[in-house]
């Protein structure tokens, strides 16, 4: 009877052992499944942060791909977030550590917008300026274009009025003379009864040459080619040059005016043959040339 009883306390007791020993494993097994549960959970937690931040990342990647000139805060705040990537790849996930950088991503999407907001503000002005710009270039372009076909046109009107200006012979002659006793000078063509030559030209009319003295210089070549006269030199101020026998000088008064002037035989009597005479203006422009013939 005594062993009977002892048996069952036995069996009562493995029996109560078994549950134990059951609860014990069903709990391992809940707990070890609740941890598992927890890791899975705070590895997703963690990718999803590291998604935000490769987001991010992105975005200020593309915003300085955009901005017209490097912007030192975008490219911080880009290498600022690369380094909490690597953070939060190579730490052990925790809820504390995650509820962190939660709070960090947040903080740097705000920090996003302000930044965006200002390179976009930076984008616009720049813009407005590069407009302002190429208009203020385009002016000056135009006024430049305008300049220059003023300083064309100036140009050419002075040159207009330069050539109007100049003064041209309107009739030109020149005559051998004798001079008989009584003073008076007729006409001749034979070299030994040369006196002088008879020089005239008539200056035409020109209302917008200036009025004033004027010189032009008179040019006599004997049928050598030689310079008659004292042989003078005149350069003009583009550094041209004429030996002239005599200067004649008059008073211009813009009306049509007639100027006459002699040369003198040389020491001996004029040679026979052909001569040449070349009148210039004080430009040393050349006004008329006329040829005769002595005999």
């Amino acid at each position: 009877m005594t062993e009977t009883k002892s048996n069952n306390g036995l069996k009562v007791l493995a029996g109560l052992l078994g549950v134990v020993l059951l609860g014990t494993i069903i709990y391992t097994v809940s707990l070890y499944q609740d941890k598992k549960k927890n890791e899975a959970i705070l590895t997703q937690e963690k990718e999803l942060v590291v998604e935000d931040l490769n987001s991010l990342k992105s975005e200020y990647d593309k915003a300085i791909l955009e901005s017209n000139a490097t912007n030192e805060e975008l490219v911080t705040a880009r290498d600022n977030i690369a380094k909490y990537i690597d953070s939060v790849k190579s730490m052990k996930a925790d809820i504390a550590s995650l509820s962190r950088y939660r709070r960090q991503v947040s903080v740097l999407k705000q920090e996003r917008e302000q930044l965006l907001k200002q390179v976009d503000s930076l984008q616009k002005s720049n813009t407005l300026i590069a407009m302002q710009r190429d208009s203020t270039y385009s002016e000056l372009e135009k006024q430049t274009i305008f300049n220059d076909s003023l300083v064309v046109q100036n140009t050419q009107l002075a040159d207009v009025v330069e050539k109007g200006s100049a003064l041209n012979l309107s009739k030109f002659n020149v005559d051998a003379v004798k001079e008989r006793n009584s003073g008076k000078m007729v006409s001749t063509s034979r070299a030994k009864r040369t006196d002088k030559f008879k020089i005239c030209f008539t200056v035409a009319d020109n209302v917008i040459a200036e009025a004033g003295d004027r010189e032009f210089f008179v040019e006599v070549l004997d049928p050598q080619g030689n310079v008659l006269g004292e042989s003078y030199t005149k350069t003009n101020d583009s550094g041209a040059s004429i030996t002239y026998s005599k200067g004649t000088s008059f008073y211009y008064e813009n009306k049509a005016l007639d100027v006459c002037d002699y040369i003198n035989k040389p020491a001996g009597d004029f040679q026979d043959g052909n001569y040449m005479v070349n009148v210039y203006d004080d430009g040393l422009k050349l006004l008329g040339t006329s040829k005769f013939t002595l005999k």
